[in-house]
């Protein structure tokens, strides 16, 4: 006789109850067997040495992946949320939403009051993000291609220059660069200033004693802050001699030299010499250079020249390239009755000397004895001890900077490369220890990282609308963003790695200060608060890592789909996101994932801890 409760299913599933019910078990059975396979196969995550699980992921996406998504809906629909939350909807396909660019509206900014130069300043306390929604893509766009040849030759339709702006540009211009039918093709050994950009790095390591410019490193010379880099051909001359250019220019509606850098993927972000100091500390650059730049010198006061005073580290070079540097020029006329022109005086004031004047180049050296400024007589005074924090777009100071710190030491001094001393991590208040161990972390998580990508883009990876199948990621990614940055840990990994990319390393703001010790290492890096847009122009890197970012922003009054939105538009269509956190800061990384219309992966390490990884996809949206 059958129990009550058989009956009641018997009047379900019908009289074949006993075969649906052994169908039933055997689909239990086969789930059980793909959840515990992903379980054993995630907890190898942390292991130090190279991955041994290729086989075990050859389905990763389809299934094992799919198994940690419905668990996560599961604990939502548990909870009383919907995990599908509705899809936001793409920005129009006007011009300037597809090249939308926050905290940069000149008709703001002047209706603001904003005026000398202020209205062309960042000001994000003007921005409202009132309509939430994707940037799209121009209907032109393609993927950048793979380095180096994406060094040399980008697609027209990826940037704001039309053809008009081309032909109207100057002569220089034209030697520079070559507009074909759908192609903008680079020249790195012509047009600028003289024969050629390898001569004038060349003339330039002459001038301050070095046989040629490949002996920059050896002589302290590493970071380097290009000031209106025009078309990035100086700065991809200096990466080819391994070292970091930075180039930073205003922001501007078409023909963006910055765009056109990080196009190209050089280091490049928005930033303005007018009225604030640009968002990096005191001592960070081994050289500053400006060539046709556009910035008065002579003007405010002497002002730019004391920020570059302060941007540079003691030794470090104010290289000035410009038709207007000329002796008989304004900006260094040798005499006129007993007055001198702003800059003159300004060099003599802060302890600068002129090296070399050649054409329209001119060298300048930073002292490196912290004690001449105070010994002249009409010296500038020391800064005290409120300017030298973190300098997050303050206001232009007239006064020196840096000379008081711990960080005082001449460049040709310093070590070479990423390793630091014992006694140089001691002036950033580091253990050798501490510091060395989390970059072995860091490369151990890089190759996991790597693990989880690659079987991806070889298996089901989406192609490129009328493309062939990419390539693994380590041809895919060059512009890369570690936006909790640390110790800059992740960087020297990739360097380690022999991966062809670069990283902004970015600091947050309320976060421990390392940006100094990031820059020392001869990293690219900026500080910035994340309830705020990052300073660039949409679609302009590969890869944005961040661990342990969302915790740290859950104290800010931002909102997370704020970030997330903000990270989709400065992300090019197909690019990544590796998210490290706690699960409950991951799973609603992954809700607002889904609904910016990422594909989102959920990765539990299976080491006991509460740490989840995100890693996410942008899609290549065109309707």
């Amino acid at each position: 006789m059958r129990s009550s409760w058989f009956n009641k299913l018997s009047l379900i599933f019908g009289h074949r109850i006993r075969h649906n019910w052994f169908l039933l078990c055997l689909i239990s059975i086969l789930a059980l067997v793909v959840i515990i396979g992903s379980s054993s196969s995630l907890r190898e995550f942390d292991s130090i040495g190279p991955p041994r699980f290729p086989n075990v992921y050859t389905n990763y996406r389809k299934l094992k992946e799919q198994a940690v998504v419905d668990y996560f809906d599961l604990r939502f629909l548990a909870s009383g949320n919907n995990p599908r939350q509705k899809e936001l909807s793409l920005c129009g396909k006007e011009k300037e939403k597809e090249n939308y660019v926050p905290c940069y509206n000149l008709s703001a900014n002047l209706k603001a009051g904003f005026k000398d130069g202020e209205e062309f300043d960042r000001h994000c306390e003007l921005f409202r993000n009132e309509d939430r929604c994707l940037v799209r893509p121009p209907k032109e766009y393609k993927i950048p291609l793979r380095w180096p040849a994406g060094r040399d030759v980008i697609w027209s339709g990826n940037v704001k220059i039309t053809k008009d702006d081309f032909l109207s540009s100057g002569s220089m211009t034209k030697r520079m660069m070559l507009l074909e039918e759908n192609q903008i093709a680079f020249h790195n050994n012509d047009g600028l200033i003289f024969d050629g950009v390898k001569d004038y790095a060349r003339q330039l390591a002459e001038s301050i004693g070095l046989g040629s410019d490949s002996d920059f490193l050896q002589a302290g010379v590493q970071t380097v802050l290009d000031i209106g880099c025009g078309f990035g051909s100086f700065g991809a001359h200096l990466v080819s001699l391994k070292l970091m250019p930075i180039c930073i220019a205003a922001y501007e509606v078409t023909g963006s030299q910055v765009q056109l850098a990080l196009e190209r993927g050089l280091p490049a972000m928005l930033g303005n010499f007018s009225s604030r100091q640009l968002p990096y500390p005191s001592l960070s650059f081994d050289m500053v250079h400006c060539a046709q730049c556009g910035i008065d010198w002579d003007g405010k006061d002497g002002m730019f020249v004391i920020e570059v005073d302060r941007l540079l580290k003691p030794g470090g070079y104010f290289v000035l390239t410009s038709p207007t540097t000329k002796p008989q020029g304004s900006l260094l006329a040798t005499k006129k009755g007993n007055m001198l022109t702003p800059v003159e005086d300004f060099t003599q004031r802060i302890c600068w000397s002129l090296l070399d004047q050649q054409d329209d180049t001119l060298i300048w050296q930073k002292t490196a004895d912290a004690h001449c400024y105070e010994a002249r007589k009409q010296g500038l005074p020391l800064c005290q001890d409120e300017h030298e924090s973190q300098s997050y777009y303050r206001r232009l100071v007239k006064c020196i900077s840096g000379a008081r710190s711990k960080r005082w030491a001449p460049i040709r001094n310093r070590s070479n490369g990423s390793r630091l001393t014992l006694e140089e991590l001691q002036v950033h208040g580091v253990q050798y220890g501490e510091f060395y161990e989390e970059r072995e972390y860091w490369k151990s998580a890089l190759r996991n990282y790597w693990s989880l990508l690659t079987p991806l883009i070889f298996s089901d990876h989406p192609k490129r609308p009328g493309d062939e199948d990419p390539l693994p990621p380590y041809n895919m990614v060059r512009n890369v963003m570690d936006m909790n940055a640390f110790y800059g840990g992740f960087n020297a990994a990739l360097l380690d790695g022999k991966k062809s990319a670069w990283v902004m390393n970015v600091v947050p703001i309320g976060s421990r200060n390392t940006l100094p010790l990031i820059l020392d290492q001869g990293f690219a890096g900026v500080l910035h608060d994340w309830c705020e847009p990052f300073p660039t122009y949409p679609r302009t890197y590969d890869m944005l890592h961040g661990s342990g970012l969302l915790s740290l922003l859950s104290s800010e009054k931002c909102g997370m789909m704020d970030l997330f939105l903000e990270m989709d538009r400065i992300l090019r269509p197909e690019a990544w996101v590796i998210l490290s956190d706690n699960v409950g800061a991951i799973e609603m990384a992954r809700t607002h994932a889904t609904q910016i219309r990422w594909e989102a992966r959920v990765i539990d390490p299976q080491n006991g801890s509460d740490q989840r990884l995100l890693v996410c996809q942008k899609p290549f949206l065109r309707k």
